[in-house]
Parts: C-alpha cells; sequence; structure tokens
C-alpha cells in the first residue's frame, strides 16, 4: 500500500481521476455507479481538509453529481473543459460545442462498426471500442480524418479503450494548476491519482508544484511503474488516509 507523508491536514490537495481510478471500469459507460461508501470517504476528506479535494474526469460535472451524491466537490470535467471552482459553485464551460456536421459524421461512423458507443458531451465526444478492441487503429486514423475536414479547436486523445475529441486549450493539466490558485488549495501539495493517457499531463503537473504523482494500474500503467493495482486499493487507500487525517 503506498505510503504518504502527510505534516497535517493543511499540507495536501487531493486531485482524483475518476473512472478506473475510483470506479471499476464497465463495459457500458452509463452502467457505473459509485460503490459503496465512497462518497461517505470523499465527503470525510473534503470535510479535513478543508474543500482542498477535486474530481478531474473526462465526465461531464453534472454527471460527476449524480454519481457521487450526496457529496459535491470541486470538478474539472470533460478534461477541464468543464470547471467548478466550489462544491456549489457555477460550472465554467471554456469551450464552443462540437459542430453539428461533426456530431453526424461521428455518429455515421460508430454505426458503421457493430460495438462501437459515442457518447455526446456537448463541447466533447467520446468514442469507446471496449467491446471491439481489434478497430483502435481504423477508428483513430477516421476520426483525424474528421478533425482534418472539420474546422475545429478539437484534439484526439486516448483513454483505455476510448478515443476523444476533447477541446484543444483544456486538460486535466491546465484544470490543476488553475484549481492551485484556488484559496482552499493554494499553499498545498497536490498529490493527483490517475490511470490513464489524459491523467499523465496532470500527474507531471503535480509533481512539478512539488506534490506526488500515483499511478493505477490497467490498460495504460503497467507492472512496477503502477503505485495501486487497481480502483480498489484507491479506494481503500482513501479510507484509511479519511481515519488517519481525523482530528
Amino acid at each position: 500500500m503506498v505510503r504518504l507523508e502527510i505534516e497535517h491536514p493543511g499540507s495536501v490537495a487531493l486531485f482524483l481521476d475518476l473512472d478506473g481510478t475510483l470506479f471499476d471500469i464497465t463495459a457500458v459507460p452509463a452502467d457505473v455507479s459509485a460503490p459503496a461508501g465512497l462518497s461517505a470517504t470523499l465527503g470525510q476528506l473534503q470535510r479535513t481538509l478543508q474543500g482542498a479535494v477535486a474530481i478531474l474526469t473526462g465526465r461531464k460535472i453534472d454527471e460527476v453529481d449524480r454519481l457521487l451524491a450526496p457529496v459535491r466537490t470541486v470538478a474539472a470535467g470533460v478534461h477541464g473543459a468543464e470547471l467548478r471552482l466550489e462544491p456549489n459553485g457555477a460550472i465554467e464551460v471554456a469551450s464552443a460545442s462540437v459542430p453539428e456536421s461533426l456530431v453526424r459524421a461521428v455518429d455515421r461512423l460508430a454505426s458503421s462498426i457493430p460495438g462501437v458507443l459515442v457518447e455526446h458531451k456537448g463541447i466533447a465526444i467520446t468514442v469507446h471500442y471496449r467491446a471491439v478492441p481489434a478497430m483502435e487503429l481504423l477508428l483513430e486514423a477516421e476520426l483525424r480524418s474528421l478533425l482534418d475536414a472539420h474546422d475545429t479547436r478539437l484534439v484526439l486523445s486516448h483513454g483505455r479503450r476510448v478515443l476523444e475529441l476533447t477541446p484543444q486549450a483544456s486538460t486535466k493539466a491546465t484544470a490543476l494548476e488553475r484549481l492551485m490558485q484556488e484559496p482552499a488549495f493554494r499553499g498545498r501539495r497536490p498529490v493527483m491519482i490517475g490511470d490513464d493517457q489524459p491523467d499523465e499531463a496532470a500527474l507531471a503537473t503535480a509533481v512539478s508544484l512539488g506534490g506526488t504523482a500515483l499511478k493505477v494500474a490497467g490498460e495504460h500503467f503497467r507492472g512496477g511503474e503502477a503505485n495501486f493495482a487497481g480502483p480498489k486499493q484507491v479506494r481503500r487507500w482513501l479510507e484509511d488516509l479519511a481515519m488517519a487525517l481525523e482530528p
């Protein structure tokens, strides 16, 4: 189990990915649910760390709230393109919606390959191919071609059996940097936990700010480079941390 030296609760800030880090990966993203006790653990940590807990995820913040209810945290959704600076604050959206012509083109592509699922997030599009992993290279090439044919500020990014068209200017790293300037986080040591490629920049940013990067094993981080064997171990670690930090 990971050991983290924490001088006192005011010295650290937690930044947590969701799917593959706190949640177990599911074949269908809509089938995911928060494991028992997770919301209570996050709420306890939020109180102990005086609000210095943030979720950084590819999901929309409204969906995060639904999944983690009743707890609400500071959050960055759609890989940083949505940002909420306070648990009950307004959601800032940093990008325009995906052009309808590109939405239709991605839908046509997905419908031509059985097993491919599409999530429309307004400002981004996510294409899941977990059921047909052999289609990765074909999907990547087709999505790049669609991006080239449309005048957008979107880029193609990779996740665990997922390809995403996301706003170029927003990442989990830019979200972490922004949040570290907020009163609840300022002056603390960031601890970022993530499991896949979109988390890498945020992991590196946490280290550059004097913090800690913790990796969760899966398709992306393997073997000795991972600090946690999977989400279950992350959840247990957070439970232990919450108990250890209680006054």
